[in-house]
């Protein structure tokens, strides 16, 4: 689908969807319990990929995922109770690596051969650190292909022990062992082998293991950031109080909701965001990079509303390491502000639904954004930017489509998107919310 997006002024109020990152967690947290409530769950291609897995381990969720819809509020699910079957069928992850990295866990647990595949993008995604460290606890796990990607085959069960892996590829290996540990008979302890990237990601991850009654502990830290480790005991049992658990606004589709009123909010009025209060998501970081850019931002964390006015920005280093989905939103922020934009400590943002990294550069270089691309950097040369509407490419990455359209807010022109159907994977109304605050958009079948 093509989006068309004229250079426009936003204003009025939003409500950021619920956490993709919560959702796919909570759902498969439900899945390990014997029967939970997730409420507020995100209604997207990717959660309802997860809610597949689930039922193809054992479980069953009400509604099913075919029939999820915006009106959705809360989802029943029957769990397997830490014991998954061996799935009937391969599981289809779609393009949600979060899905394939999370279920390999819960594999490993079956007694007998799990298959997981996805389409042409995650089957492109690296997977071999957790395919070894499942290899190191005695689980069989194998790549089809030999090059540590999907299709993936997976034998269990995994009864616990001592693993290493590197922290540096993707956090989402540490949070499918932890996951899975808690209901193994030894447990497992997770030693890292470099500094660990995404931290935040597994603070989540312990957030949620904790409101389900997991006990789940960083080794050396208070925190993942820091930690040398995890250690999560064996022979637990998921249970959320009173067998629910609501799911927090997203900070990730928040960041566009943000970066879309830093540079094209009426000037006599603001982008003002509701269902954002704290919670353990890195990505809340976008709040203090606006400001530090030069935006007008107002976050009242008790009420969990943001406010956001246009104001002149100007470019700033920015670290990534631990926010890689915010490397989107920060480069359409940074070709609209004066100077450089440097974002810093993102090669690992090139392994996700696309390299992101490449993609931004030459999709704002299609606006006339002017960049510098190296293999941990991305710079944005604001000063040197005159953004003027194109067609550009969503790369088949939601994140990419929702950056580019706020870069689009700003450009001389209308811009053409390629598909924008991709939003679908996390933020499916974005477009329409785009449009209640008054951005001119336009969209083809």
């Amino acid at each position: 689908m093509d989006v068309h997006v004229t250079r426009s002024a936003v204003e009025g109020t939003a409500r950021a969807p619920p956490s993709k990152s919560y959702t796919h967690r909570a759902l498969l947290a439900a899945g390990y319990s014997d029967g939970a409530t997730v409420a507020s769950p995100l209604v997207s291609a990717d959660t309802r990929a997860t809610a597949r897995a689930v039922t193809a381990f054992g479980g069953s969720v009400d509604p099913v995922p075919e029939e999820w819809n915006s009106e959705t509020d809360a989802v029943e699910v029957d769990g397997f109770d830490g014991r998954p079957v061996v799935p009937d069928d391969v599981i289809d992850c779609g393009n949600s690596g979060t899905t394939t990295r999370l279920v390999t866990g819960t594999a490993a647990l079956g007694d007998g051969g799990t298959v997981l595949t996805g389409d042409a993008s995650l089957r492109s995604r690296p997977q071999g650190p957790l395919l070894d460290a499942l290899s190191e606890l005695g689980v069989r796990a194998e790549s089809t292909r030999g090059n540590g990607q999907a299709p993936l085959v997976v034998f269990g069960p995994l009864s616990g022990g001592d693993v290493a892996i590197p922290g540096d590829v993707s956090s989402q290996y540490v949070t499918a062992l932890l996951m899975a540990g808690a209901v193994t008979d030894d447990g497992v302890e997770v030693s890292l082998t470099t500094e660990l990237k995404s931290a935040p990601y597994v603070d989540i991850t312990l957030e949620l293991l904790a409101d389900f009654g997991v006990t789940a502990d960083p080794v050396g830290s208070e925190t993942a950031d820091g930690a040398a480790g995890f250690s999560v005991p064996g022979g637990q049992t998921y249970a959320p109080e009173d067998g629910r658990y609501a799911v927090p606004g997203d900070f990730s589709s928040i960041s566009y909701l943000v970066a879309a009123g830093a540079v094209a909010a009426d000037p006599d009025g603001a982008v003002r965001i509701e269902g954002a209060r704290p919670s353990a998501q890195g990505d809340a970081a976008i709040v203090e990079i606006a400001e530090l850019m030069g935006a007008a931002v107002e976050w009242d964390r008790e009420a969990g509303v943001i406010a956001v006015e246009r104001s002149a920005l100007s470019g700033i280093e920015v670290d990534v390491g631990d926010t890689p989905d915010l490397l989107p939103t920060i480069a359409a922020l940074g070709a609209v502000a004066d100077g450089d934009t440097r974002i810093t400590n993102c090669e690992h943002v090139r392994y996700k639904e696309t390299d992101r990294v490449s993609a931004m550069a030459e999709e704002l270089e299609r606006l006339g954004a002017e960049t510098t691309e190296e293999p941990d950097t991305l710079t944005v040369h604001g000063s040197e930017s005159d953004l003027r509407g194109a067609t550009v490419d969503g790369r088949a990455d939601h994140r990419i489509v929702m950056a580019l359209a706020v870069a689009a807010l700003a450009a001389e022109g209308t811009t053409t998107i390629r598909g924008g159907e991709h939003v679908d994977v996390s933020f499916p109304t974005f477009f329409e919310t785009m449009a209640d605050l008054g951005a001119r958009v336009e969209r083809e079948a």
